[in-house]
């Protein structure tokens, strides 16, 4: 007689994209004792924390969603924040996740003891569960930049994920500091309705220009009337998007023709000195390619203004560049990105024999396969070190890397082991295997962005995402330090689910 599977205990930190996916993943397969922790009030993640004007996706709809959760009425090819924000508050309530959510509160500490975690809140509670998931995504740390005088100014200043909607834009005059997607939606959001927008820029960003047309009723009918047809569009839009990901892992015609888009792009803009003042110095790709078909026509209007001199300091009236200039502003927000290095810190995390999260990240984040680490058994990271987040859906690593951990846990509830953690020397030598490839990929080609480690190497997977969903689909016991109470480790017969190797040619 078949013994029933083990209840499987377990927590996620974060209930933004990828800690839903988890959760859901997990409901779909019958594993019902979940807890989700997060620190705010609602779900949504970096949706729910960015509100800015002119904020949208620049994955098509149509792929960044859930393959479990598809919305055939999208409004437009890139959806406005705010359709994703409540895209995701819908799929948590669809799947009955309310219950299973702990708002306002935080994980502070988790330590491994023998063989479950045992958690601490902000709230003073404790919880012993099985397996720990962190998702606490990748940009949720907004960075501040270490400019002279930001306390001097006298109006209103705030990060682009703290949007202050309490102060009124129209009519005022806004600097806008940063030039990275979020600063080049912003400009393209406050163009035409404040009365002068400067656009501070401290390196220039490659442009890659795509309409954003709204689907017409009938093409929202047909999603909702034939499944296949939304099917088959998510796999059209992945399919397309993973043929030019090759571009950025390897040279060839790809990365020309993508290159040679941006430039011709960039030659749209009619004045030659604006022309050269946007022009990047590394090439196309080698950080976040900015999306948008609206930026350069609103670059060149006559309410706003490029600015290229370095920034000396804030003062009261608005900012004082090095030339001596004062450039009086009503309003600063600062488009300054995210420490994409945080993961789930400043949370305190202790492994096996005492050693925490940072020590064992003293050189840079680490991980096997994107998704586990050596010395912390039963933990899953979604979102984790070396994900292949450049210019692709977070929502179909998030379902791989989400699938890939509940295989895990599948085989725990039958017993196989009572813990599992990749091995020392799995993991270095993946990350070895990761480097030998890396310099193939467009990050490496010159240029500073927040894909570069401590050590000034990218930390994203340097393959197409095909490869990660392949590689993740297999589960090699080889790599894994796998124990039970009866024995320090297991030998597990391999089943048809588990890796023999690489097939992915990418």
């Amino acid at each position: 007689m078949t013994a029933a599977p083990r209840a499987a205990r377990v927590a996620i930190i974060g209930a933004g994209m990828s800690g839903l996916c988890m959760a859901i993943t997990l409901r779909r397969a019958g594993i019902t004792d979940i807890t989700i922790y997060e620190k705010a009030d609602s779900v949504g993640g970096t949706w729910r924390d960015n509100t800015y004007p002119g904020l949208s996706c620049d994955v098509p709809s149509r792929f960044y969603q859930f393959t479990f959760a598809p919305k055939p009425d999208w409004s437009h090819l890139f959806s406005p924040g705010a359709e994703i924000r409540d895209y995701f508050t819908t799929v948590a309530r669809d799947f009955g996740l309310a219950e299973r959510i702990r708002f306002g509160t935080e994980v502070v500490h988790a330590e491994f003891n023998r063989d479950h975690w045992q958690l601490h809140t902000s709230r003073g509670d404790t919880q012993d569960i099985d397996f720990l998931i962190s998702a606490t995504g990748i940009l949720h740390h907004p960075r501040y930049p270490a400019i002279k005088g930001l306390d001097d100014f006298a109006g209103a200043m705030f990060h682009s994920a703290r949007w202050d909607h309490n102060v009124a834009l129209a009519g005022k005059r806004v600097a806008v500091i940063g030039t990275g997607s979020t600063g080049v939606q912003i400009v393209c959001g406050l163009a035409g309705e404040a009365s002068r927008v400067e656009l501070f820029q401290r390196s220039a960003q490659w442009i890659f220009p795509l309409p954003n047309p709204a689907y017409s009723r009938v093409t929202k009918t047909l999603q909702r009337t034939l499944p296949s047809l939304a099917e088959l569009t998510y796999r059209g839009y992945r399919a397309t998007i993973e043929f030019f990901a090759q571009a950025l892992v390897k040279p060839g015609w790809r990365r020309r023709l993508i290159s040679g888009i941006c430039r011709a792009n960039l030659r749209t803009i009619r004045d030659p000195r604006l022309r050269r003042a946007l022009t990047p110095d590394y090439q196309p790709m080698c950080k976040r390619l900015v999306i948008s078909g609206r930026f350069y026509r609103a670059i060149q209007r006559p309410d706003v203004e490029l600015v290229t001199e370095r920034i000396d300091r804030v003062v009261a009236e608005g900012i004082l560049t090095a030339d001596g200039r004062l450039h009086e502003v009503d309003v600063i927000a600062l488009a300054t990105g995210f420490d994409a290095h945080a993961f789930l810190r400043p949370m305190t995390l202790v492994g096996e024999e005492g050693r925490t999260l940072d020590e064992a990240w003293r050189d840079g984040p680490r991980a096997h396969l994107t998704v586990a680490l050596p010395g912390f058994p039963n933990f899953f990271m979604l979102m984790g070190p070396h994900s292949p987040v450049g210019n692709y859906s977070l929502t179909a690593i998030a379902e791989t890397q989400a699938n890939h951990a509940l295989d895990w846990i599948q085989r725990w509830r039958g017993a196989e082991f009572d813990t599992v953690a990749p091995t020392q020397a799995a993991t270095d030598s993946f990350n070895t295997e990761m480097r030998a490839a890396m310099p193939d990929t467009v990050w490496t080609t010159g240029c500073a962005s927040w894909y570069l480690g401590q050590d000034g190497q990218p930390e994203l997977w340097p393959w197409t995402p095909d490869r990660h969903r392949t590689r993740l689909s297999w589960l090699d016991p080889a790599d894994y330090d796998l124990r039970s109470a009866s024995r320090s480790a297991t030998a597990s017969t391999p089943t048809s689910r588990e890796y023999h190797g690489d097939a992915s040619t990418s």
